[in-house]
């Protein structure tokens, strides 16, 4: 009798390591300060970093450039980038695909009484742009410009490029007049009373482009997506209900306040606001033919270098 028991629990322990064996570990790769780590916490917290078909492991990134050498080298399966980058990698033979994650654009900020009341004002103004010279905001309000037959505006505007955080602290010792920056950074300074002139919405609806086009989104290779569809497919949609859960439940949100660090009940309900506007309710067809548009703008402002030569998004871009 003892040894059936003995042979029933050593196939039952049998059982579970092989259960546990059969889980794909999805590696992503994550910048340590970017908002996707808001839902990831939250599930951390609801202990919903193991499912029934896979662990995720987190592996943080300095920067976006890390990130994405970790994607080629192969050290991580997924990062969040944008479809930009995956159109132009497709073009030089690689294998990436896209999947949105966010529709939250970039924001033109100035001090509350600033004489900047709109786009025309930069002239001869000091502006800021966080994420260098290739910043697709940056590109997109060049293309505006361009657009309205004032192309040269932008060349008699001294530009200075920097961190995000660094930026904001010149906008606050008014060593520049306004602040092209990411939108949860426009978020803080809103909250301490600066105005948004302008959004990167703003900017695509002065273009003509009325659709949301999600700017980041996850990035994984397409055939290693195909060969665990089952993991993937749970993977975003769990992320995908974090995140509606951190924007409908309060309580929910309140487990992410060592992340999110606000100062202040305004600062906490526009980024709450702001993030939870981001969410993507719809991509097909429509949105994606506006990526394209955008698409063409990036690639004739930045001269190609931004996009590659390709003069259309790669087919296989999106997911």
């Amino acid at each position: 009798m003892m040894t059936k028991k003995l042979l029933f629990i050593a196939a039952l322990i049998f059982c579970q390591l092989s259960y546990a064996s059969d889980k794909t570990t999805l590696r992503l790769g994550l910048l340590a300060y970017g908002t996707t780590n808001w839902e990831l916490e939250y599930m951390r917290q609801a202990q919903q970093l193991e499912t029934e078909t896979y662990r995720l492991q987190v592996i943080p990134m300095a920067n976006p450039q890390a990130g994405k050498i970790a994607l080629q080298s192969g050290a991580v399966d997924i990062i969040v980038t944008d479809w930009i980058w995956v159109s132009y990698q497709r073009s030089l033979g690689q294998d990436y695909t896209f999947y949105p994650y966010s529709n939250a654009t970039g924001a033109l900020v100035v001090a509350k009484d600033s004489e900047i009341k709109a786009w025309q004002d930069l002239k001869g103004k000091r502006l800021a742009i966080a994420g260098g010279e290739l910043d697709k905001n940056s590109l997109l309000l060049q293309a505006l410009m361009q657009k309205q037959g004032q192309s040269e505006l932008f060349q008699n505007i001294a530009k200075v490029y920097g961190a995000p955080p660094l930026l904001a602290q010149q906008l606050k010792q008014q060593r520049v007049d306004a602040l092209l920056t990411y939108w949860h950074y426009a978020a803080r300074l809103e909250a301490e009373g600066y105005r948004v002139l302008m959004t990167g919405a703003d900017i695509l609806q002065g273009l003509g482009i009325e659709q949301k086009v999600p700017s980041i989104g996850y990035v994984f290779k397409r055939a290693w997506a195909e060969q665990h569809q089952a993991v993937i497919q749970a993977f975003l949609q769990q992320s995908k209900q974090a995140k509606n859960t951190l924007c409908s439940v309060a309580v929910a949100w309140q487990t992410i306040d060592n992340l999110t660090h606000t100062q202040s009940k305004q600062e906490d309900q526009l980024l709450r606001e702001q993030y939870c506007a981001g969410r993507v309710s719809y991509w097909g067809e429509a949105e994606q033919q506006a990526a394209g548009e955008i698409y063409h703008y990036l690639q004739q402002v930045s001269q190609e270098r931004l996009t590659g030569k390709s003069e259309v998004i790669q087919v296989g871009t999106f997911w």
